[in-house]
């Protein structure tokens, strides 16, 4: 068949370990035999990031809200044990957290769910979609550690010069400091992009916070919620037959545990990064969640919801064959260029979008599945490694497409 052609380029941002290696293996067996790709490539691979002073990752933050959609391959935040592993110059921040304080979205991520595959709650029916808000809070904090006695304080000097002080801690020995912060204008974009995410699929929204402790910082994102609900929500949610629920995020695990599904739960930065690994797993696997950021222009970057698959990569190193699942990073690549196509109005390209999806789950109906998945089904088929799953999902999809 003739390759399907791109009118307009995507970001291309390429990451590290076991999930680089894939990155590179669905590109050569599901992608470049069918499409021509136009991409604008980004090395976020942790030698290159140090290598530019990681100045790489925030032009690819910037070439996303120039080219509109991107797509991005599992990254590595540095810690002491990895600095010294790498080699690195410093300990660079996260990479992800860094492309989101400059798109400035939501992260709103989703199961891939498969009849096939049992759920560990098995009340959950329904999909749960986190709605996760990607700018701020510990991911862009300022931290210090203190080596003895001292006054601990919070200062704000105003434009004007004038400051406002607050004492955080008398501290009567060595500790440690945090700050972080958030902006009204990046709480209201989040409130608003979930509620239009929830109206448009038809789902309750929930917003989960800690406001009886985080009386500020917490109730900032509560009452703009409510008020914006109030004010431009509700009488559209009444119509659609939905509704918008606030609850502490504590109570809000119980009440999810036992739920049905099927609702749309906005939270935090830090929140949503740990309850959606939460919700994949229990709904198959890390592996099996779709995550799209999205802005307030329009912007979308596309990325697996999980990380570079360590343990994998290092087997791969000793020469042994792993059984790593490449779903989510298949499913970015597909998000990616349907929305591409659909910027584009470029039916060919959203249709091989659908197509390398529907490829994807007749694989694992099938029975052809990654070790992860198939301690999830019954009968409990044999796991196969990635690359026989890559070969099996490429037949299906030469068979649809007619290749």
């Amino acid at each position: 068949m003739e390759k399907i052609k791109m009118r307009s380029p995507i970001v291309e941002i390429d990451g590290d370990e076991m999930t680089r290696i894939l990155w590179q293996e669905i590109k050569s067996e599901l992608l470049a035999p069918f499409v021509e790709l136009n991409t604008e490539y980004y090395d976020l691979g942790l030698p290159n990031r140090d290598a530019t002073g990681d100045r790489v990752t925030a032009e690819a933050g910037e070439a996303i809200l120039r080219c509109r959609v991107g797509v991005k391959c599992a990254t590595i935040t540095p810690n002491a044990e990895r600095m010294k592993e790498y080699g690195l110059r410093e300990m660079w921040r996260s990479p992800n957290g860094t492309i989101r304080a400059i798109l400035d979205g939501t992260v709103f991520r989703a199961p891939i769910a498969c009849p096939v595959l049992k759920t560990l709650i098995p009340g959950w029916i329904k999909p749960i979609t986190v709605a996760r808000h990607s700018y701020g809070d510990i991911y862009r904090d300022t931290e210090l550690r203190v080596e003895g006695p001292g006054t601990a304080e919070l200062v704000f000097t105003a434009a004007d010069g004038s400051q406002e002080r607050r004492t955080i801690y008398e501290f009567e020995g060595p500790g440690v400091l945090q700050g972080c912060y958030n902006k009204d204008s990046s709480v209201e974009n989040f409130a608003r992009s979930c509620f239009e995410y929830a109206l448009s699929v038809g789902q309750d929204l929930w917003f989960s916070a800690k406001d009886t402790i985080m009386k500020q910082y917490d109730g900032l994102f509560k009452d703009t919620f409510r008020r914006l609900y109030e004010e431009e929500y509700r009488e559209r949610f009444e119509q659609a037959g939905i509704t918008y629920f606030y609850t502490l995020i504590d109570d809000a695990v119980a009440r999810l545990v036992r739920s049905e599904g099927g609702i749309v739960w906005a939270l935090k930065n830090y929140d949503g990064d740990v309850m959606s690994d939460l919700i994949s797993t229990a709904f198959g696997s890390l592996a099996m969640m779709t995550s799209v950021l999205v802005n307030a222009d329009g912007c979308y970057e596309f990325e697996a919801a999980h990380g570079t698959v360590t343990q994998h990569y290092y087997r791969r190193l000793r020469g042994e064959r792993t059984s790593t699942n490449p779903v989510a990073t298949i499913y970015a690549w597909s998000g990616a260029l349907r929305k591409r196509g659909e910027l584009d109005g470029d039916a060919a390209l959203t249709g091989f979008a659908d197509a390398l999806e529907t490829a994807v789950m007749d694989t694992i109906c099938a029975g052809t599945v990654t070790g992860d998945l198939a301690a999830l089904m019954e009968p409990r088929p044999a796991g196969v490694d990635s690359e026989t799953f890559l070969a099996a999902v490429r037949a299906r999809l030469e068979k649809t497409l007619g290749a």
